[in-house]
């Protein structure tokens, strides 16, 4: 994976709580955004993890790659299973600990959905992490409704490339009037942290997206993994953004925006796909991307 430059005299000296040992693929996302992540938030953290790739990274039990304490839960379970942790600790009068709930894209999207959705209504004091790799990648790269439009995957029937968009989970958590949602991308680290740092400080229930690139899953070089992802942002299909209290704010800019279709040519998983979906998506990416600014200037 890439060296980052330019990274924050803060991020630099934070602690490191991610030790050797990781058992992630070569150019994995989420094991740079849990080390990003952990930076901002700092020792006095819990991890609620359920099953996903994170339940095999962390390693093998009783072992952890986590110097924080982790609790494994369910598939369905990490946003309730954070709201008991988060219970646990304000009867012990450990107020200052942040409990992160930290799924995938399945165990978020779909299987984890209802379990979210009750923790967001009640306004539970949690963060919930979606590390985003558009696929069910742990088991095999099935389809979950974060896969996106022309995107190949192992239960794609041949010929049938996934038609419907990607479920709008920013949209959602926002409907139900939470204080801080956000999207990271590992490609952005300082973006990422300042996020994490932002998010610690905050009181409710706070919700990061997170583009994670998985090479196996995407079909990419490894070595690339963070040259892809930030091709994610500079074409808008994944914008950086936050909504704290309900004032949009995008927070990088791409000083080029380049054409989707670059993003797209560079993953084997788009390689099926034809021209006139690829101008489709690039017309849906605009309307996005304009609406997201027309919010911010309505916000401000």
């Amino acid at each position: 994976m890439q060296r980052f430059i330019n990274l924050s005299e803060e991020m630099r000296k934070g602690p490191d709580l991610v030790t050797p040992g990781l058992l992630s693929c070569q150019g994995c996302g989420t094991a740079l955004a849990m080390k990003l992540a952990l930076k901002g938030l700092g020792e006095r953290t819990v991890v609620v993890i359920p099953a996903c790739c994170w339940s095999i990274i962390i390693g093998t039990y009783p072992h952890s790659t986590l110097n924080v304490p982790v609790v494994h839960v369910p598939f369905e379970t990490a946003a309730v299973a954070a709201s008991g942790v988060r219970a646990g600790l304000d009867v012990r009068g450990e107020e200052d600990v942040t409990v992160m709930a930290w799924a995938g894209d399945g165990g978020t999207f779909d299987i984890g959905l209802q379990s979210l959705s009750g923790a967001a209504e009640r306004n539970e004091d949690i963060l919930y992490v979606c590390y985003d790799n558009e696929a069910y990648m742990n088991t095999g790269i099935q389809r979950s409704s974060a896969t996106p439009v022309g995107a190949w995957t192992t239960t794609t029937p041949g010929g049938s490339l996934k038609q419907e968009p990607k479920k709008d989970m920013e949209g959602i958590m926002l409907a139900h009037g939470i204080p801080y949602v956000a999207t990271a991308s590992v490609a952005y680290p300082d973006d990422f942290f300042e996020k994490f740092k932002k998010a610690k400080g905050i009181k409710g229930t706070r919700f990061i997206h997170i583009l994670s690139p998985c090479p196996p899953g995407w079909r990419i070089d490894s070595a690339k993994s963070i040259q892809v992802t930030r091709m994610a942002t500079q074409c808008c299909i994944f914008p950086l953004y936050e909504v704290e209290a309900g004032i949009t704010r995008v927070t990088v800019r791409p000083e080029e925006v380049i054409p989707v279709s670059r993003y797209l040519r560079s993953q084997g998983r788009f390689r099926e796909m034809g021209e006139d979906t690829m101008e489709l998506v690039q017309v849906l990416t605009e309307q996005r991307w304009n609406s997201l600014l027309e919010r911010e200037t309505s916000t401000k």
